[in-house]
């Protein structure tokens, strides 16, 4: 029987529903900015030009780059059981890595606003077998929609902090709708899990972790060898996904090492790219020398600044400087994930705003396997501090990586909670629709 919609969702909808013209304005106006790809425009609408493939359609939508590099592993493991994997993402840079980092039988769309005739066009083009969602990706319109259908709906590496709870407890009939609309949610702790099925999940296991299972980040070994030779005995450290407001605090934070430090190379890498000319006109300013990845240029003895800005490089940045500084931290973002600079051996700082990652932050900190810098005015220090003593670093990042492979091992916990549904995927089966919900 279908379950009667909650006044306060169907006046979303229906605002939303009327303001779908206006997303076209949106859409012109993000892509000013590169924050999305005018060719792809249709695809935000919820039209594709490409074709549905045929036999089982997993789709899974990740928001970011973080959210899709966690999933990539599970990706890989569905097509080698068989199964098409649709990819959706937001931003443009987490597209740019689907293109490079996807697996045969996987492809990439960007999501549609959330409204609900665009995904109802959506839906009705890819009719997937299996829908998961990644992390916090709660969007009432198509959760709705996907309820009207009765395809299996899942909430992937799931979590919801103290915040975010208290405030779907404060609409309690909508919470209770819209996360019944899962079938399952899949939470990265049990913290989460406990604040999940106080806002009304059902189905709720704790799989752990997916982004423990990462891969070391690849690298290309011949660029490694070239960039270690151009560095020869300097000293390097990285801030890693920077954000506007951190880039300054880390250029403030390289002049105060540079006083003991006077060969020290900064390494900047942003979280995205397009921010590169800023990131130039900013060193400039300051009389830095840089050099930028993405035009070849050598580093020189006099190079002061290393501008990563290129995509699907992490791995080589990481390698390149045994400490590293990781972005996100310092401006309310949520911060990045620790766990491929913990693969590969940097030693972690980060600033106090990782609410994205609290509890895996939290046994970073606890540990001793990433320091907290409580305010940007700590940063030179703390980065001092393992630049001077090397054996320092190289116990804190032992530590972190010991830290990432306990926590390994939700990969294989998810695939084994979701084989029900992928193997109702796989043999064509599913539950028929509800009848439409009144409103």
């Amino acid at each position: 029987m279908a379950r009667k919609r909650p006044l306060l969702l169907s006046l979303y909808r229906a605002a939303a529903q009327g303001a779908s013209p206006l997303f076209h304005a949106l859409f012109a106006f993000r892509s000013r900015s590169s924050k999305e790809i005018p060719a792809r425009k249709a695809e935000r609408f919820g039209k594709s030009e490409r074709v549905r493939p045929s036999g089982s359609l997993v789709w899974i939508h990740a928001a970011s780059v973080g959210e899709t590099m966690s999933v990539l592993p599970l990706i890989g493991a569905l097509t080698n059981e068989g199964h098409n994997v649709l990819l959706t993402t937001v931003t443009v840079t987490a597209s740019e890595l689907a293109d490079k980092r996807l697996p045969e039988g996987a492809f990439h769309q960007f999501v549609p606003y959330d409204a609900p005739g665009l995904f109802k066009r959506f839906l009705d083009h890819w009719s997937p077998d299996l829908a998961m969602v990644v992390e916090s990706e709660i969007w009432p319109c198509l959760f709705d929609e996907m309820a009207v259908r009765g395809i299996p709906f899942v909430l992937l590496n799931g979590r919801l902090s103290d915040g975010s709870r208290r405030n779907w407890s404060r609409i309690p009939k909508t919470s209770r709708y819209i996360f019944g609309c899962l079938d399952a949610v899949l939470a990265q702790s049990g913290a989460d899990a406990e604040r999940f099925e106080s806002v009304g999940c059902k189905n709720v296991e704790v799989p752990g972790n997916l982004k423990f299972d990462a891969s070391e980040p690849m690298v290309d070994e011949e660029t490694l060898a070239l960039l270690k030779s151009q560095i020869g005995d300097r000293r390097v450290w990285l801030a890693a996904l920077t954000h506007p407001g951190e880039d300054e605090i880390v250029f403030e934070a390289h002049d105060r090492l540079r006083r003991e430090f006077p060969d020290l190379l900064l390494a900047l890498v942003p979280r995205h790219p397009a921010r590169a000319p800023e990131i130039v006109q900013e060193a400039g300013e300051r009389g830095l020398v840089l050099a930028a990845r993405s035009t070849s240029e050598p580093l020189r003895p006099e190079t002061d600044v290393f501008l990563g800005d290129t995509l699907g490089e992490m791995g080589l940045y990481y390698r390149i400087a045994p400490v590293t500084f990781l972005g996100g931290s310092f401006v309310d973002v949520g911060g990045h994930n620790p766990v491929e600079a913990a693969l590969v051996g940097s030693a972690l700082i980060t600033g106090p705003k990782v609410a994205n990652a609290r509890g895996v932050y939290k046994d970073f900190w606890n540990r001793g396997a990433a320091i907290r810098v409580g305010d940007p005015a700590g940063l030179a220090d703390s980065a001092g501090a393992l630049l001077r003593d090397p054996g320092r670093g190289r116990g804190q990042a032992e530590t972190a990586r010991s830290l990432v492979e306990e926590g390994r091992g939700a990969l294989g916990k998810t695939l084994e909670l979701l084989q029900r549904d992928l193997n109702r995927a796989g043999s064509g089966l599913r539950s028929e629709p509800e009848d439409e919900k009144s409103t």
